[in-house]
């Protein structure tokens, strides 16, 4: 008779410090909704302002954000989502395997600041609609000026820590969620406020064709010229905003931390729902938005805030789109940071480490500096990580097919990698310096600097012991999986089964839910194709404004009762 294998060392660890197990995997529309909730987010209104005052042109925007955003979703889906799926780790915990506990623990620090800050700047801007909404004055210093203002801004952060303290199904369940409604909402604003803006110019509710849209837009929207009078930038500089925008999660392998959950290597392709609808299309529409909310009321794109133009374009429903749209984009990298967190203080669940980041991110919204520099922070913080996943890509990918040894430094038993920590500090100057001397467009720094760290890295860990073998290290590396195998397979024999809710009921309540969704579009398709004069807009946009709201309760309110009668039909 065998002896029962000893789980005992594996049980005292945090489920986040192993793999994640085979029945605890989802399928690619957990992974959609996840990536559209978190990319059609409330600072979408301000980078569609954004292309306005660095002055691209219309046809720029429609083709160059097309082009950068296919490429980052070939970027996760190629680069990211095969480590990940092929480790079933964050970056956090494997790149302690790699780089040793130093350079991981300098590491984990820097992510958990840029994550929670990311993460304020998304509560401050959903706070922004819940100030506009009860007449609170707009917060224009680095500092609150306004008791209230701190108010609403702990009471949406609070919604946020609640959510990302319950990990990586809750997170997916609330995207999944408010995804179909982001996406709905952004294309009504659009549709709503495109009317406004060619009575401005064209004199008339609708253009006549799409030659004429693109006038429309180059005369009011993207007008090829920047804040300051000068030439605006141009395609290669849009397809490069595009790209990369999020070259922290997907070049950078954060998005580890999301993707070890998928089935499949190919659900990188699911990021194509945040990329294409919101990095796409919502841009485009928010830029739309904003200029039709800056002709409305006699101001530049650039002097309103996200709740100015939600609400001149979805009226109601535009407080509603700005704090949910905050909140999905925070609780998605709140958890980053609790992960990050989790992996310096490991004696801790990743709850608890989430819960005290999650105080210190609600305190730091309270400052709107956060969210006026959130664009610097998102481009220097790619190029801060971009590095460290050159270093992890060619551990992973590269060093198995030139005949070096994965995991090297790990089988030397060295706290730290020098080859990895002198990689990373090369890295950051070279890609820094590139900036300093100016020699190409920020946007396509992290591509010279990711190749350039993989080919120091390769060339110094080759000089450190990476063309070693290590056999004795490897198999018990070899032994050590086997054991976490045979510990996930018993997790799954006690895992309860679920079990989907398919009565009547639920049915309706899904069926109500996306016909809410439809009927919205359709009021606002009304608006654009069913307003002959400006009255008659006028009185459509009111229309909408009203029914589209009801629309939104309604939508919610079914979805999330849909939502909760299948988690208690399936236990959790």
């Amino acid at each position: 008779m065998n002896k029962p294998t000893n789980f005992s060392d594996l049980e005292k660890l945090h489920e986040e410090q192993l793999p994640i197990p085979k029945h605890k995997l989802h399928d690619w529309t957990h992974f959609a909704g996840l990536y559209a909730a978190e990319h059609v987010a409330a600072t979408e209104f301000v980078i569609g302002a954004t292309f306005v005052a660095l002055g691209a042109k219309t046809m720029d925007i429609i083709i160059g954000l097309l082009i950068g955003n296919i490429l980052a979703v070939l970027s996760w889906t190629l680069i990211t989502s095969p480590i990940a799926v092929e480790t079933r780790l964050s970056l956090y915990t494997y790149l302690k395997k790699i780089a040793g506990k130093k350079m991981s623990y300098l590491y984990d620090w820097a992510n958990v600041l840029i994550f929670t800050v990311i993460s304020a700047a998304m509560v401050t801007v959903s706070a922004t609609a819940v100030r506009f909404a009860f007449d609170i004055p707009a917060q224009l210093n680095w500092y609150p000026t306004n008791i209230w203002f701190v108010l609403i801004v702990f009471m949406v952060g609070l919604v946020v820590v609640y959510v990302a303290i319950y990990g990586f199904n809750a997170v997916s369940e609330f995207s999944g969620i408010c995804a179909p409604w982001l996406f709905t909402m952004f294309t009504s604003g659009a549709l709503v406020l495109l009317p406004a803006l060619s009575l401005s110019v064209l004199d008339k509710p609708l253009p006549g064709g799409w030659s004429e849209f693109i006038d429309l837009g180059n005369q009011s929207i993207w007008t090829g010229v920047n804040s300051d009078g000068q030439q605006g930038i141009g395609l290669l500089e849009v397809i490069g905003f595009g790209w990369a925008a999020n070259t922290i999660t997907h070049f950078g392998l954060i998005d580890m931390a999301l993707l070890r959950f998928a089935k499949k290597k190919s659900y990188g392709l699911a990021t194509s729902t945040g990329m294409l609808f919101g990095h796409y299309i919502a841009w485009i529409a928010a830029g739309i938005m904003g200029a039709g909310a800056a002709v409305i009321l006699g101001k530049t794109i650039v002097e309103l805030d996200p709740g100015d133009v939600a609400y001149y374009a979805l009226g109601w429903s535009g407080f509603v789109i700005v704090i949910v749209a905050g909140w999905t984009t925070a609780i998605t990298n709140l958890y980053r940071a609790g992960l990050a967190a989790q992996a310096i203080f490991t004696s801790f669940s990743r709850r608890n480490t989430t819960m005290v980041v999650g105080i210190a991110m609600v305190i730091i919204a309270c400052f709107p500096f956060v969210f006026s520099q959130i664009l610097p922070l998102l481009t220097y913080a790619g190029l801060l990580v971009v590095p460290v996943g050159a270093i992890v890509f060619a551990e992973h990918q590269l060093f198995p097919r030139i005949g070096y040894t994965r995991y090297w430094s790990k089988y030397q038993d060295y706290l730290h990698s020098l080859p990895a920590v002198a990689s990373w500090g090369l890295g950051l100057v070279f890609g820094f310096g590139l900036n300093y001397l100016d020699v190409m467009s920020f946007f396509y720094l992290f591509i010279p600097t990711w190749f350039f760290t993989i080919i120091v890295y390769t060339f110094l860990a080759g000089r450190y012991g990476a063309k070693k073998a290590y056999p004795q290290a490897k198999a018990k590396e070899k032994e050590f999986n086997q054991l976490v195998n045979d510990y996930h397979q018993k997790l799954a024999a006690e895992e309860p089964i679920a079990q989907k809710d398919r009565s009547f009921f639920t049915k309706t309540l899904k069926i109500v839910a996306v016909t809410a969704l439809g009927i919205t579009l359709v009021l606002a398709a009304k608006v654009l194709l069913g307003s002959k004069t400006e009255n008659d807009y006028l009185i459509n946009r009111e229309t909408f404004y009203f029914y589209g709201f009801i629309c939104t309760i309604t939508y919610f309110v079914t979805a999330y009762w849909a939502m909760r009668r299948n988690k208690r039909k399936s236990g959790t």
